[in-house]
């Protein structure tokens, strides 16, 4: 690696092994600190997304965005937080007419609420367990991305959205992802079912990957790098927890609708 990426990568790990550790505390822990980690960033990304997007109403949006996301939080994916994400959406598309960029001004009502909310809604569902499996195997796509890519490099993933990432990186992160998630599951005497966690860990991988290069694009079309510089090495909370928000969803419904069959 070059020594800006060493740099880069050093701070990235640096602040995720403070982070990281909090995280997991709230996790483990349980109510009510999971709840207000999820309120904290739920509130930051809701600003995060505001101030991305430049509009004539920023302080608007983002306590419409932070309101849904709270109703997301504590409501779950019941018919409160459905008919409060119908009336935010119609509200949004209102009070945005004549912005620029009103489609993503909306968007962020979703955005928010469903990414963040995804995640509390697989924790009341599955528990700690799960859930931590779970972020290890997208943090891992992001660490084993970075190693292998910038040590290989080799054909672009993306290059017109993210010109950084490549075809290395993914299959690198894939493989950390599947690694990782598998010694937990083993680790804890799910030792039974390694290939069917480690499939499963795949998949989420790309699905997490798919997000980064969502937000990316995101990021690209208004012409910025990272979306806050709230955390060192990391940029913002959206940068940090994109690949996450975007996987959860799929995985909540993977694991109330279908696995359960399975």
């Amino acid at each position: 690696m070059e020594k800006t990426k060493v740099y880069s990568f050093v701070k990235r790990v640096v602040t995720s092994l403070v982070l990281a550790p909090l995280v997991i505390g709230c996790l483990y822990v349980g109510y009510p600190f999971v709840q207000i980690m999820a309120l904290l960033a739920g509130a930051l990304m809701a600003w995060e997304w505001a101030q991305m997007v430049p509009s004539a109403r920023g302080a608007f949006f983002a306590v419409l965005y932070t309101f849904v996301t709270t109703v997301a939080i504590f409501m779950g994916p019941d018919w409160p937080y459905l008919a409060t994400l119908v009336v935010a959406l119609i509200l949004a598309w209102f009070k945005a007419k004549g912005e620029a960029r009103r489609n993503l001004l909306v968007l962020g009502v979703t955005y928010t609420s469903i990414g963040i909310g995804s995640i509390m809604w697989l924790y009341e569902l599955v528990g700690f367990g799960v859930v931590f499996w779970f972020m290890l195997v997208v943090w891992f796509v992001d660490i084993g991305g970075l190693v292998v890519g910038c040590s290989l490099k080799g054909p672009k993933l993306a290059p017109k959205i993210s010109p950084n990432k490549t075809w290395s990186g993914l299959i690198g992160g894939m493989l950390f992802s599947v690694l990782v998630g598998n010694f937990f599951c083993w680790s804890v005497g799910a030792g039974a079912h390694l290939v069917y966690y480690g499939v499963l860990a795949a998949i989420i991988a790309v699905v997490a990957q798919i997000g980064d290069l969502v937000e990316s694009k995101i990021k690209r079309s208004l012409n910025l790098k990272d979306s806050s510089n709230l955390i060192p090495g990391h940029g913002g909370i959206f940068d940090r927890i994109d690949g996450l928000i975007f996987a959860a969803p799929f995985v909540y419904i993977l694991f109330r609708y279908v696995l359960w069959i399975i």
